[in-house]
């Protein structure tokens, strides 16, 4: 039997590479000899750059970076060829800060901006950029520092970091912008749709996760639309309602703005660079998962998008995850043919989390019982 394990990580508990050994060990349980083709999967958040090492044979290279909040950070990013993938979580992302220190009207992407530098510095005419878990609200503005935009004040003085310091932006100067990103290509990997602005926008929708009372976000929201006002009319470019314009505080904005950046679903670029159809062909079962599975999956997470490959020829998907949401019965619409939660009794989040290998592996065995029963 031919299967293919190809489930995104259980974040807090397990890395993508680990949770596919755990299903794999359960597979084996009921069919020793069987073929397990393991693809360690991201769409585009944690664990992207591992992945496409994994996949691609790359290099991990380390720099030193400014952090969300202005201390300095180690960030890596992966080098294949000429190729560079970036998670800007590395640099400008929330577990970079406490709870405590959590302010997306301080916050800044710089550091990403700078591993974007270091990325050209290492000769890359092609970058990846994935945008999950942003601590920043900053439109990308940091970044665009980095790289040699001036963002200038009625007085025409360098504005600050961070998105306060937004309201004082009254021009946009491009002449000293890195020469290299005419002669790059930056693909974002997105897994929201969400414009820069308004109730569907970067501020209403992800600023609370980033410590953003209700008021907080109103105004986060002005600033976001005072930035995209100016890059709109002085760069002369449409982004704020682009789909993705939202993603990591308005990042994937600033990116399509100032580096001239295309926005993609994430785990579609993911799943077409690791050549899954190739794998997924002569399989008989296609295993994937995440570790949470709701309604929301649907809009771009991984699972799903290994799902629709795998229909193309048929296949059974078996989704083994850490979790159940609500509405999960919307993934049956997509792909899905199954979901099995790993939690097989009462327990606390603790003791699921330093159980999570045995109980990843007991799921994964179910999958594959309740796939034998179907043939």
């Amino acid at each position: 039997m031919n299967i293919v394990v190809s489930a995104d990580s259980f974040k807090g508990s397990a890395s993508t590479f680990e949770v596919n050994d755990y299903i794999e060990r359960g597979i084996r349980r009921v069919i020793p000899d069987a073929q397990v083709m393991k693809l360690p999967l991201a769409d585009g958040g944690e664990g992207t750059v591992d992945a496409f090492i994994h996949h691609l044979n790359g290099k991990h290279i380390e720099r030193e970076v400014t952090g969300p909040l202005g201390k300095k950070v180690k960030a890596k990013f992966g080098l294949i060829n000429n190729k560079a993938i970036i998670e800007m979580a590395e640099a400008s992302g929330l577990p970079l800060i406490t709870d405590e220190e959590k302010n997306p009207f301080k916050a800044t992407t710089y550091g990403t901006g700078e591993l974007i530098k270091a990325a050209l510095d290492y000769g890359a005419d092609e970058i990846l950029i994935g945008l999950g878990g942003s601590a920043t609200n900053d439109g990308g503005a940091g970044m665009a520092q980095a790289l040699g935009v001036s963002l200038k004040d009625d007085r025409n003085d360098e504005i600050g970091f961070g998105a306060a310091q937004l309201e004082r932006l009254s021009h946009i100067d491009m002449s000293g912008i890195d020469e290299r990103l005419a002669h790059t290509t930056i693909t974002v990997l997105s897994d929201v749709t969400n414009p820069l602005c308004g109730e569907n926008g970067a501020s209403y929708v992800f600023g609370p996760q980033k410590g953003a009372s209700d008021q907080d976000v109103k105004k986060l929201d002005q600033l976001l639309r005072h930035l995209g006002d100016k890059m709109e009319n002085e760069l002369q470019l449409k982004v704020m309602e682009q789909p993705g314009a939202g993603a990591a505080g308005g990042l994937g904005a600033g990116l399509a703005a100032f580096c001239g950046a295309k926005i993609h679903s994430g785990i579609e670029k993911i799943l077409e660079m690791m050549q899954l159809d190739e794998y997924v062909r002569n399989a008989d079962l296609v295993i994937t998962g995440e570790g949470r599975m709701d309604d929301q999956s649907v809009n771009g997470k991984a699972p799903i998008g290994v799902a629709k490959v795998a229909k193309r020829y048929n296949l059974p998907v078996i989704a083994v995850v850490a979790s159940e949401g609500e509405r999960v019965t919307e993934v049956y619409q997509h792909g899905i043919d199954l979901v099995i939660d790993i939690i097989n009794e009462p327990m606390t989040i603790e003791t699921a989390v330093s159980r999570v290998g045995e109980l990843t592996e007991g799921a994964g065995e179910k999958a594959v019982r309740a796939f034998q029963l179907s043939v």
